[in-house]
């Protein structure tokens, strides 16, 4: 599975998270840092699995707390029709 934000979507890194805009609806999304952490590990490539890891070892959470949480991620951005994959 690849991840991308749509094209419409741009993602910028604050000193809280990091902030999409939808261009296209003309929204704002707040993501605070674990949730930016996860983004950017996304659209580096990486799988949702190895964004799990770099939540766990960055936050030390359990390895099911972090998959939960970048699952949930991937479910609200995809609900908010601001990611394609």
């Amino acid at each position: 599975m690849t991840f991308t934000l749509k094209p419409d979507v741009t993602p910028t890194d604050t000193e809280h998270g990091t902030v999409l805009l939808d261009e296209r609806r003309g929204r704002y999304f707040q993501l605070n840092l674990s949730g930016g952490l996860i983004l950017r590990t996304l659209l580096e490539g990486a799988t949702p699995e190895r964004a799990a890891d770099v939540l766990r070892e960055r936050y030390g959470i359990t390895a099911d707390r972090a998959t939960a949480d970048v699952h949930a991620l991937l479910t609200a951005l995809r609900d908010a029709r601001l990611a394609t994959a």
